[in-house]
């Protein structure tokens, strides 16, 4: 966890990647290709807790179909800057079973997260599943999973803002700023 002091040292040496109003338009372009595809199926949406906490709230407004909502809590990073072993807090539960799931998440990285969740989900006897991220970080690396709806392409930087965080601090960023190199 940051002081007042390192946080506010983060935001004066952080460059913006992509606006509050790129964010927005994004948000809006995502909710439509989702409503494209799912709206006939009444998902199941599990948001990934703690990061994607902003994007599903804005996201869930825009879809104007029936749906059903719960969540889950895993954590590879832990307020870490490098992933770890897969930590889970909270579980998919028994309401998954026979449903198509939407799992909406901030940044697929490598996929190891969105991969246990999807893994996990259909284990519980999902019948289909869905990922939504907001960001998808452009790496080398090999992903163990590509989402179906993908909002931005970030830089391979520490992304922060918009739901993710940065030693804990800043998720409540309107915009996405990158460590500087």
């Amino acid at each position: 966890m940051l002081t007042y002091q390192q946080a506010q040292q983060v935001m004066d040496n952080a460059e913006l990647i992509y606006s509050k109003q790129t964010i927005a338009r994004t948000v809006h372009r995502m909710a439509l290709d989702i409503t494209q595809l799912l709206s006939r199926q009444q998902p199941l949406v599990l948001c990934v807790m703690g990061g994607a906490v902003v994007f599903t709230g804005q996201l869930l407004p825009q879809l104007s179909f029936p749906l059903d909502f719960d969540y889950l809590h895993l954590s590879r990073y832990n307020n870490q800057l490098q992933g770890g072993k897969i930590q889970w807090r909270v579980e998919p539960g028994e309401s998954v079973k026979n449903r198509v799931i939407l799992v909406l998440d901030d940044i697929l990285d490598e996929g190891i997260t969105l991969a246990a969740i999807r893994d996990k989900v259909l284990e519980n006897g999902a019948k289909a599943f869905y990922s939504a991220v907001f960001a998808e970080k452009e790496t080398s690396k090999p992903k163990s999973l590509q989402a179906d709806f993908v909002g931005l392409v970030v830089p391979d930087r520490y992304v922060f803002g918009f739901g993710m965080d940065i030693h804990g601090a800043w998720r409540n960023l309107p915009a996405i700023y990158a460590v500087k190199n």
